[in-house]
């Protein structure tokens, strides 16, 4: 019989050290950086097979249940790897005539026997060690968050990642004489949606700590308050606020509407979906964008990026340009893609007198996928997102622990705000975001599946 949790706390330690150590290094979005985060997380693989198989280690609940995003995640894998397989020529002209096309004409007259799907060999075989690492830090965490302790453990660690980030990108922000925070990450973009998971994931710590009783009457809803702002839980607050501040700092647009936009959905879902919907809950889910967006944005900014979401024009962005580039990018790999990482590679092709810098990414991870993988891979990756959320779809129904349905809500509310925020921005292409994103989907299944005697798990 394999032993229990306990005997992975050797792994599920430096699990989470990596979690907090990706956005420190750029997000981890340079070549030595992302190299040590996808050895870290192979070397951990690598420890937890070893262990089970001495039968040490079992998969766990959440693991067992979870099959259906391990199966989109493993036929992901496969077909990413597939991009760089070579095909007989015949073949690949009857899955990508283009990309057959391009690879004639870039040898000898009659020399191409045998192409891959990919344009781009060097930047698929990057980008497919990069997401063998995601992959497995799901996995991890789908094996690692087996219990609630270790759910709750796992936020605290996100909490104190995303307080430091505060801290670091709200002091940079005031020294620099009002320059927008950006952290430890390059872009202040992908640095409002790193802020943004971490606050998704403190908010459903601080919805699982409120009371499941109904308040009788408004007197005791007030001496519940008042208690409530004595004990550590107004601490946990006051980290939030701490990390509202760097995040209208930072006057990223979309990572300001994301952060309000998921808030606001997640909070009418949890209310319509929860047997138990309390007065608190409500109450704290309308302070929250209250008190954020009046007190805080009246000192830290959010003028200014309401401000910047009005100027912003079609004159004055051209990302609207990019966007229809790389959907005609996308057209002429329909089905397959041009290969995963292959952009930066494809897209001068397709640019135009509409792009006045070079473009490295579309701005748009939709698009960018789609054009790069295709419809099989922007398929795969969309039911992975779908599944997840669902599975935190039915946690916030069915579970009674409030452990799981706080993670839930922040598995929800997180998911949302990087889907929104991806539709204009390249956030699944930072390893730290992107790493983090997978965290987020595995407590999706995690608040699922974890097992608790309260609900006869």
């Amino acid at each position: 019989m394999p032993r229990g949790p306990d005997g992975t706390r050797w792994i599920y330690a430096p699990y989470l050290i990596l979690l907090v150590w990706a956005p420190i290094p750029l997000g981890s979005n340079r070549p030595w950086s992302w190299a040590v985060l996808e050895l870290w997380v192979l070397l951990l693989a690598l420890a937890w097979v070893a262990g089970f198989m001495r039968g040490k280690f079992g998969p766990g609940p959440v693991l067992r249940n979870a099959w259906p995003v391990l199966l989109c995640a493993g036929a992901w894998l496969a077909y990413v790897w597939l991009q760089l397989l070579p095909l007989p020529i015949e073949l690949l002209r009857l899955a990508s005539p283009e990309a057959a096309r391009w690879h004639a004409e870039a040898a000898l007259p009659g020399a191409v026997s045998m192409a891959p799907l990919t344009l781009d060999r060097y930047g698929t075989l990057d980008s497919a060690c990069k997401s063998t690492a995601y992959v497995l830090f799901l996995v991890l965490g789908l094996i690692l968050l087996r219990d609630r302790d270790r759910v709750r453990i796992a936020t605290y660690a996100l909490i104190v990642s995303g307080t430091a980030q505060a801290l670091y990108g709200a002091f940079s922000s005031l020294q620099g004489g009002g320059l927008a925070a950006s952290g430890t990450f390059i872009n202040r973009n992908h640095y409002s949606a790193y802020m943004v998971m971490c606050l998704s994931v403190g908010i459903g710590v601080l919805i699982a700590s409120l009371s499941g009783a109904r308040a009788r009457s408004w007197g005791e809803f007030f001496k519940d308050a008042a208690q409530w702002i004595i004990t550590p839980k107004m601490g946990l607050r006051l980290l939030l606020v701490t990390m509202v501040i760097p995040l209208v700092l930072s006057r990223s647009r979309m990572g300001n509407s994301s952060f309000f936009i998921s808030l606001f959905a997640a909070g009418i879902i949890g209310l319509a979906l929860s047997k138990r919907a309390t007065r608190s809950m409500t109450v704290l889910l309308v302070s929250l964008i209250a008190i954020d967006v009046f007190i805080v944005g009246a000192y830290f900014g959010t003028q200014r990026v309401v401000e910047s979401i009005g100027n912003t024009t079609m004159q004055t962005e051209d990302r609207d340009e990019v966007a229809g580039y790389a959907l005609r990018m996308w057209k002429d790999y329909p089905a397959f893609g041009s290969g995963l990482g292959s952009f930066p590679v494809v897209f001068p092709r397709y640019s135009g007198p509409g792009t006045f810098e070079s473009y490295t990414h579309a701005h748009n991870d939709y698009l960018e996928l789609a054009a790069e993988t295709g419809l099989v891979g922007i398929g795969l990756l969309g039911a992975m997102v779908v599944l997840s959320f669902g599975a935190a779809l039915r946690a916030q129904y069915l579970r009674q622990d409030p452990v799981m349905r706080g993670i839930s809500f922040a598995a929800m509310m997180g998911i949302l705000a990087l889907m929104i925020h991806s539709a204009v921005d390249f956030n699944l292409q930072i390893p730290a975001n992107a790493l983090t994103f997978m965290l987020l989907l595995a407590f999706a299944w995690a608040s699922l599946y974890c097992r608790d005697a309260a609900d006869g798990d």
